[in-house]
């Protein structure tokens, strides 16, 4: 019998449980446009109440949420200081520049986080020739530093210096809750002191789409005007809701298991005098490895190493040619992490 086939490229590869997959079919729903979907502003209450925030609004990806988040706090014509691997930088598309006029100023950092003296160093006020900084910016999980988390002593001075100046700050917190179990903290203290914030469910938490922006009630209510202008303005959305309160409720329970595969699977890789990769560095659910050139002629050795590893048995995504990330998530169980490590046992062989 063959066996199945580990997927470690994402966390949103994940699919819908049979418990799950009742709650959408069961849902309460109604037209959310008009804001009558009880469903869909149950999860909103819910997921403010656990941010810490005054209100909520459901929007289909992340990406979405971030980019309202940002256009709710930095002025057209303005610059974002943020982390130079930020997922706002690298995989939105522009969208910053494109739809809000933002400039990134990216700032560099060893784990994404810059200090706050970089922010201080980069700051522009308004006047002059400078583009001026309209807001900063914070990944909690940071996704491209490999699922490295920030706790409150690192990222209070660089809010404290965000007041001290009038600078909003956005949290993109698409893993906010890997964040809070890595660092035995309640999300709303991991987000407290940002104007705007965005958390997906369709991550670690495991729904199959959605994610909510947090803010004020003055700034959610022009964020629906946004999301309309985006095309996120859904109807009976309440079959998508539904899923993402079953995740929102039972979702971070289980966020540690996932946290405790990736560090297996890092102690596995750490074996392999191919790779490159220090476990202490894994955080929570990703993990990254460096795989060793063979030779001067073997420039993109991490598409070596994932095509091998497919045809054994595992999915992994190559970054740059020379990096490859995994990720564990709620569809790989123990049995699946140790054949995952059986299988990166034999690729070293």
């Amino acid at each position: 019998m063959q066996m199945q086939t580990i997927d470690l490229r994402s966390d949103t590869v994940t699919r819908p449980d049979a418990a799950m997959r009742r709650a959408m079919a069961e849902a309460e729903v109604g037209d959310d446009v008009y804001g009558e979907d009880p469903t869909v502003r149950a999860l909103e209450e819910e997921a403010a109440e656990a941010l810490g925030v005054e209100a909520g609004m459901f929007v289909p990806s992340g990406i979405m949420g971030n980019q309202i988040g940002l256009r709710l706090v930095a002025p057209r014509g303005s610059e974002l200081l943020c982390d130079q691997r930020a997922h706002v930088v690298l995989f939105e598309g522009a969208a910053m520049s494109t739809l809000s006029g933002i400039q990134p100023r990216t700032l560099a950092s060893d784990d994404g986080l810059p200090a706050v003296e970089q922010f201080k160093r980069w700051y522009a006020p308004a006047g002059g020739h400078l583009v001026p900084t309209g807001a900063l910016a914070i990944e909690n999980t940071h996704n491209m530093a490999g699922g490295r988390v920030f706790d409150r002593a690192r990222i209070d001075p660089i809010l404290d210096f965000a007041r001290d100046r009038g600078l909003p700050a956005h949290l993109d917190g698409a893993r906010i809750w890997n964040a809070a179990v890595a660092l035995d903290s309640p999300p709303a203290a991991l987000a407290a002191g940002f104007d705007t914030v965005m958390a997906c469910f369709s991550k670690g938490l495991g729904a199959p789409v959605g994610s909510i922006l947090g803010a004020s009630r003055e700034r959610i209510a022009e964020a629906r005007q946004l999301r309309t202008m985006l095309g996120g303005a859904m109807r009976q959305v309440g079959v998508l809701a539904a899923a993402a309160r079953l995740a929102l409720r039972d979702g971070p329970a289980r966020l540690a298991d996932d946290h405790a595969h990736a560090r297996r699977i890092a102690a596995a890789l750490a074996g392999n005098p191919a790779l490159e990769i220090d476990p202490a560095t894994v955080d929570t659910n990703i993990g990254f490895f460096r795989v060793r050139p063979r030779d001067e002629r073997d420039l993109r050795p991490a598409d070596r190493w994932c095509r091998a590893a497919r045809e054994a048995g595992v999915l992994m995504s190559t970054l740059d040619g020379v990096h490859v990330r995994f990720v564990t998530h709620r569809d790989v169980d123990v049995d699946g992490v140790e054949r995952a490590v059986a299988i990166v046992g034999r690729l070293a062989a």
